[in-house]
């Protein structure tokens, strides 16, 4: 019998689950990652911890729970279908140097069986194989058979299936051991397992157990203080529960895929085409909403992140538009996306008005653009005649998508309509080339490592603090930190201001930064309260998404401010700073390029 759970059930129970076993939960942190710039969005749960379990101290302690938002980019083009998604909710349990995998493994065990009823018959995990590094999981199997896991359900995988990390090329890595849930699916598969990719077995949680190191030399040495990062994906969690085929289908989509249904006369369900469509545009507009409604809110832009929302943006109209929607229906759509995730995530109440106008100015804007791009075809389309040709090459058809966002179905019909085709193989190429790239980049960045803490980035980290209050010092109070983004070149600073600054005022915050540098305060870190630490001074521009204690560093009695590191312990060694460029970065909003000069 299926499970009547919904998003909002699981995540309640999950939290208070893991109250109960003295974890503290700490609050979702911002979809804009606040010290790595080595990816565009939080890409998973554990993204936001990872200075913790690199070895920072939390200043909640050492057992933790939450439910984090996430977005992954990397398959855009494959939304469409029953199961990919951009946007994700990730619950997740940690343990830091506390305790490891008995426990772990204890606490999901009662969790699926005891709080959410599973039947433990439907229940198999797999654990790590071992290999010439590091020997087989011996540990991780031997307790869920204590647990009542046959041994026929306990699949031991290797390094490819069963093993996470480090997140760069050395650091925190692990073994870990998957769990799934058999749908009991019939398939064409008579070896179907976990991990087989026939549908039957669905990965239900994941417990990563950081126990090991990886060195710089490529071995691995045991850590003294291990960690535990578990994660469970919302949507598809509850989708497997309540039997359906797709997320889709659950609680979460459907009063959106309702409301295009009105919009467009299409009924979700008879038509895989329009099915399609429907699927892209829910997705999407759920993903842009939370995008611009968070505590750091991003705008369409040619740029990092807000380059990703405009393409969800666009692909959501061009969608629409095949759908026989006519004008503007994004904002419409976030209705039941405000409605549905306003109690877990106020921050997009608190920013549905800019989240509103900023659709709605998207639209507008692309239906510019689409009649540009027609503009476009038709000298394509003349300059082929006049040559006689009857085919539109692939290059040229990737170039009126890529450049003028024209899809190629628009193109494809406009070319029927004048007596001529499209070579949409040849698009089919260039397209594949730009998705292998547009990847290659993703994992390069991703590669750089999730927790970049040389020394200079470190010292640039610091440098933003020290900008920040000079900046305050400079224009006035009502200057607040917007955004950062820190690489080993440069750091970025977006922040408050209604209008451009002065080459007086340039150059007067690059002194009093340059001032402190030389005058190598003491970076001190204590935690305390919010409320302790606002009553000190201290700035903290997104309080409403910190837990109950914080971690305040001051720099001398120059700058005091709630962070998560890293810092220098001195300022007099940072190098030189100095800005490069101060221009806009959206309405109200200015943005600082800067870099240390050894």
């Amino acid at each position: 019998m299926a499970h009547t759970l919904t998003a909002d059930d699981l995540r309640s129970k999950f939290i208070e689950f893991f109250v109960s076993k003295g974890h503290v939960q700490i609050p979702c942190a911002s979809l804009i990652p606040e010290n790595d710039p080595t990816v565009l969005f939080t890409t998973a749960g554990m993204h936001p911890l990872v200075p913790y379990i690199m070895g920072a101290e939390h200043p909640a302690g050492t057992r933790l729970v939450d439910y984090q938002k996430c977005i992954r980019t990397g398959d855009i083009d494959s939304v469409g279908d029953p199961h990919h998604l951009t946007f994700f909710e990730m619950l997740g349990n940690w343990s830091l140097g506390d305790y490891f995998k008995k426990e772990s493994i204890g606490f999901s065990f009662e969790f699926l069986t005891k709080v959410l009823d599973i039947d433990v018959a439907r229940l198999s995990v797999t654990v790590f194989v071992g290999d010439a590094d590091v020997p087989r999981d011996e540990e991780s199997a031997a307790t869920w058979k204590l647990l009542g896991i046959p041994e026929e359900r306990i699949y031991y995988l290797p390094r490819e299936d069963n093993w996470w990390g480090p997140a760069g090329e050395t650091g925190p890595c692990g073994p870990d051991s998957e769990i799934f849930f058999d749908t009991r699916r019939q398939t064409n598969n008579p070896d179907s397992r976990p991990g087989s990719s026939d549908g039957r077995y669905f990965e239900i949680w994941n417990n990563v157990f950081m126990g090991y190191k990886k060195e710089a030399d490529g071995s691995y040495g045991e850590m003294t203080r291990k960690c535990v990062d578990t994660g469970m994906g919302i949507e598809r969690t509850i989708a497997v529960l309540q039997g359906k085929q797709s997320v889709y289908d659950t609680e979460v989509f459907q009063p959106v895929i309702h409301a295009i249904e009105g919009l467009s006369g299409k009924t979700y369900g008879e038509n895989e085409q329009d099915d399609i469509s429907i699927r892209i545009i829910a997705d999407h507009i759920r993903t842009s909403v939370f995008i611009l409604g968070d505590q750091k809110g991003v705008a369409p832009s040619n740029v990092g992140q807000g380059y990703i929302l405009r393409r969800l943006i666009r692909r959501a109209v061009r969608h629409g538009r095949k759908l026989g929607i006519e004008g503007k229906f994004l904002s419409g759509l976030a209705s039941p996306v405000f409605e549905l995730y306003g109690k877990p995530y106020p921050e997009i109440i608190e920013n549905k008005k800019f989240v509103i106008a900023e659709l709605d100015a998207e639209e507008e804007k692309f239906s510019e653009t689409l009649a540009k791009g027609e503009k476009e075809f038709e000298k394509v389309r003349l300059g082929m005649e006049k040559g006689n040709s009857r085919q539109i090459s692939g290059r040229v058809a990737f170039r009126l998508y890529d450049t003028y966002g024209f899809p190629i179905e628009l193109t494809t019909e406009l070319a029927t309509e004048h007596g001529m085709t499209v070579d949409t193989e040849g698009f089919a190429e260039a397209f594949k080339k730009h998705q292998e790239i547009s990847r290659a980049g993703a994992e390069q960045q991703f590669k750089g490592g999730l927790a970049d803490h040389s020394e200079l980035t470190t010292a640039l980290h610091t440098a933003t603090h020290l900008l920040h209050q000079a900046l305050r010092t400079v224009l006035g109070t009502h200057v607040g930190q917007k955004g950062s983004n820190i690489t080993v070149e440069r750091l970025r600073f977006d922040f408050t201001h209604p209008e451009p600054m002065t080459k007086e005022q340039i150059q007067q915050v690059e002194d009093i930064v340059n001032e402190q540098i030389k005058r190598n305060l003491t970076v001190t870190k204590k935690t305390e309260t919010l409320e302790e630490a606002q009553k000190e001074g201290a700035i903290a521009f997104f309080e409403s998404k910190y837990g109950e204690l914080v971690t305040v560093y001051s720099i001398g009695n120059f700058s005091k401010e709630v962070c998560g590191g890293p810092h220098v312990t001195h300022t007099g060694d940072m190098g030189h700073f100095h800005i490069l460029k101060e221009q806009s970065s959206s309405a109200g909003v200015r943005r600082i390029k800067a870099v240390l000069e050894k």
